[in-house]
């Protein structure tokens, strides 16, 4: 379908960014003379005067940079085959660019200044908007390096990131995955027809696809294993150079979150592995296999019962099992579906899946590509999630404090799941109910044990390299066989591929990012099971939206009853999955 063949109401309203290309170029023009501006401040910033008016002018060149960048590539998102928006976009991230290397001095200098002087800044009612980043750089000191090696290491992110650019490249333009045949014909296999094959009652089409996959990335894992190799080697690089005592200790330190979180979840995933595979064991026996295979993983063990819901109703259904939330929340929803937050429908050019950006200073927006099937009502519910952060963030805070860290980016997204699923549960009988605590369980395996299983793996490969070893194609195949013995050998095949699985894992050129969907889940259970079973926690879970970044993330979460620095937290979604799949074993034994 063509976009202009699409309603206008289904569509989302980008001009409440920037109006037109007349005020784009505005915008741009302006951020030209800023970026310029800022760097006229260089080795001036000594005193109270000179610092506020250049934090101040570097705060206004932002915000403009953020609106023309968010909405050029939202633009594109609608119709990437649309060469104004292709030539905006690139336009914004060369301007983006140019805007780093300007203000790289910024904190290298106001880094020169003492403690005593930051902190009477920090107390000062006119860097009231700033005080948070006055608190960092105190306590980021000592990492940070003089203006010129500063500036050096803003220039060398145009080529340090091109590891995960080379990957990127090879995995989604160059690999030929082959054919499966499906359902009589032959379709080509890619990413997305991958995902479809493995969900595939046929056994043998999902053999055929994981084959396929896999044995693309064993022709190649040399190649992909010295690729990934470099991305570990560069995180090392600017950790030691910035003086972190460990990779893993540098992305822990950047988000202010304490690193006995990430050994609390990889110890209490450990513990309680049990658990796995008792889910593994109930899935074979449902399957009605004696063994499991690695493609068995994805497909369905409750068939889903027949529904394919109209965008509307799919909102009402999200509507209702969010009431939990509030009157205010409530409202919020109905403006986001109301004012044209959304862009709903697929169309020719449209970029796959669904997200929620949007800009300081303007509602939040959120792409769909919705179908009507089960999984894209989840999806409005999650995506939401995230824009009613960003909205409560946004709102309550200044530009400087309202931009949330990334260790608490999925815990709003995941709460909506976790609700929209129990409102569901509660209200569905026999196939229905199976299948979405199934789909509950599934949430759990991809979520909690297969992110902490990735997280173990980054941990395994960045310590290895500390300590001296080679990060062979042999070695990062090994260690990734161990791991995935710990997880699923008491119920699987060894089928000689799986040993590869690493090297087509994206999110590993983010390094240390996986872990934090398993703390998101963990939180989000915490919070949803709170909200449901006492109203007075709604409100301590909105002020943990509207904390934004103004604490580190970790206290925020405190805020909504989470504290992840306590190992009995990890217990209660243990507990969860427990119950729930105690819960799908009560439901199997009752059809008998």
């Amino acid at each position: 379908m063509l976009r202009n063949e699409i309603d206008d109401k289904y569509k989302w309203k980008l001009s409440d960014i920037v109006a037109d290309g007349e005020e784009w170029d505005k915008l741009y023009n302006e951020i030209q003379i800023g970026v310029k501006e800022i760097a006229n401040f260089a080795g001036k910033l000594d005193n109270k005067a000179d610092i506020l008016q250049c934090l101040q002018l570097n705060s206004s060149v932002s915000q403009k940079l953020e609106k023309i960048y968010v909405y050029s590539k939202m633009k594109m998102d609608e119709d990437s085959a649309v060469a104004k928006y292709q030539a905006l976009t690139d336009k914004a991230e060369r301007i983006l660019v140019d805007y780093s290397v300007s203000s790289s001095f910024i904190t290298p200098e106001i880094t020169k200044l003492s403690d005593e002087q930051l902190n009477s800044f920090i107390a000062d009612k006119d860097f009231v908007n700033h005080s948070c980043y006055f608190e960092s750089v105190i306590r980021e000191k000592k990492h940070i390096l003089s203006e010129t090696e500063e500036k050096l290491l803003s220039n060398m992110s145009s080529f340090t990131d091109n590891f995960k650019a080379a990957f990127n490249m090879f995995d989604n333009v160059d690999v030929d995955f082959g054919e499966v045949k499906f359902e009589g014909e032959k379709i080509k296999l890619t990413h997305g027809t991958y995902s479809m094959l493995l969900q595939s009652n046929d056994r043998k089409v999902r053999r055929t696809a994981y084959n396929n996959m896999f044995g693309a990335y064993k022709k190649m894992i040399n190649t992909i294993a010295s690729i990934y190799a470099g991305n570990v080697k560069k995180n090392c690089f600017f950790a030691k150079v910035r003086g972190y005592k460990s990779s893993i200790d540098k992305a822990m330190f950047n988000e202010n979150v304490p690193a006995i979180i990430y050994k609390n979840l990889t110890d209490s995933v450990d513990k309680n592995i049990k658990l796995l595979h008792n889910y593994l064991a109930l899935r074979k026996k449902e399957l009605g296999y004696t063994k499991l295979a690695m493609w068995d993983m994805h497909t369905p063990i409750v068939d889903e019962v027949e529904h394919l819901y109209k965008y509307e109703d799919a909102v009402e259904i999200v509507k209702k099992a969010l009431e939990p939330l509030g009157k205010d929340y409530a409202k919020l929803l109905d403006s986001a579906f109301a004012d044209k937050w959304i862009d709903v429908y697929e169309n020719t050019g449209k970029r796959s899946g669904a997200y929620s950006w949007g800009c300081y200073g303007v509602h939040p927006y959120v792409l769909l590509n919705f179908s009507g099937v089960t999984h894209d009502v989840f999806t409005i519910a999650h995506e939401l999630g995230h824009a009613m952060h960003s909205y409560y963030s946004n709102s309550s805070l200044p530009y400087e404090k309202a931009g949330y860290e990334i260790f608490v980016a999925e815990v709003a997204s995941t709460v909506n799941e976790i609700l929209l699923l129990k409102y569901m549960i509660a209200k569905a009988e026999g196939n229905e109910k199976k299948y979405l605590l199934s789909y509950y369980l599934d949430m759990f395996r991809t979520t909690l044990f297969r992110q902490t299983q990735f997280a173990e793996f980054e941990m395994i490969c960045h310590n290895a390299y500390e300590q001296g070893e080679a990060l062979t194609a042999e070695f990062l195949c090994n260690e990734y066989k161990k791991l995935n013995d710990k997880y699923y050998k008491s119920s699987t095949l060894d089928d000689g591929l799986i040993a590869y699985e690493w090297a087509r894992i994206p999110h590993f050129y983010n390094s240390f990012y996986v872990y934090k969907y398993a703390t998101g889940i963990t939180s989000a259970v915490v919070i949803a099971n709170g909200i449901l079973n006492d109203d007075k926690n709604v409100e301590s879970y909105k002020k943990f939206l509207s904390l934004g970044g103004s604490m580190p993330p970790s206290e925020i979460l405190k805020v909504a009853g989470v504290n992840l620095e306590d190992k009995k937290t990890f217990d209660i979604a243990m507990k969860e999955f427990k119950d729930t799949l105690e819960q799908l074993k009560e439901c199997a034994r009752g059809e008998k």
